[in-house]
């Protein structure tokens, strides 16, 4: 997605001879393949530690760190797999995101038009705050130390990364639509 705008706003002409679709259907499907790759070494790794006690998760969903606080073995493996690979998936690809955005609004700087920069921030900075929601909660779950993760702060930071970010994407694209907000307007104010 970042790519996307980076190249729109970027290289508005030369768009769609950047943006085929065959790079489309190549990024999504390697965001497939690395994010189910991903879970892979974690899920076996899993399976072999021990667990006693109770059997009851304390999450909303199965999340590795919550199996863990039922688990009797040493987790220590565990939690340099979870840091490397968070370094590796979350921290670079965040740091990738966040430097297309900064082309980005350097792009849109050189815009004469007041008009053009306000449109073109506005889109940007919605973009961008989904970003920042999303890895922000997602690197403070998974890249703090044991020690310091409390579950019922884990299952906060769940239910922004897995409920509200994508529950605001389609909000922000619909509502940049002027016959989506002219609707949304007259059911709101409707007599």
């Amino acid at each position: 997605m970042a790519y996307d705008r980076y190249v729109a706003i970027c290289n508005p002409l030369r768009y769609p001879l950047i943006m085929t679709k065959k790079l489309c259907i190549s990024f999504v499907a390697a965001s497939w393949i690395i994010g189910s790759l991903d879970t892979v070494p974690l899920a076996v790794l899993i399976s072999q530690y021990y667990f006693c006690g109770s059997n009851e998760i304390n999450h909303f969903f199965c999340d590795p760190n919550a199996l863990l606080k039922l688990s009797c073995s040493d987790t220590h493996n565990f939690e340099m797999l979870v840091l490397s690979e968070g370094i590796f998936v979350g921290v670079i690809t965040f740091f990738l995101t966040l430097s297309s955005y900064i082309f980005i609004i350097a792009a849109i700087l050189k815009i004469r038009s007041s008009e053009g920069r306000h449109k073109a921030f506005s889109t940007c900075s919605s973009h961008l705050t989904v970003v920042l929601l999303f890895y922000g909660t997602v690197l403070c779950v998974y890249m703090r130390p044991s020690s310091m993760q409390s579950p019922e702060q884990d299952k906060m930071f769940a239910l922004l990364y897995t409920v509200l970010t994508p529950m605001l994407n389609p909000l922000i694209y619909s509502l940049r639509n002027e016959e989506v907000k002219n609707a949304f307007r007259k059911f709101i104010f409707r007599k």
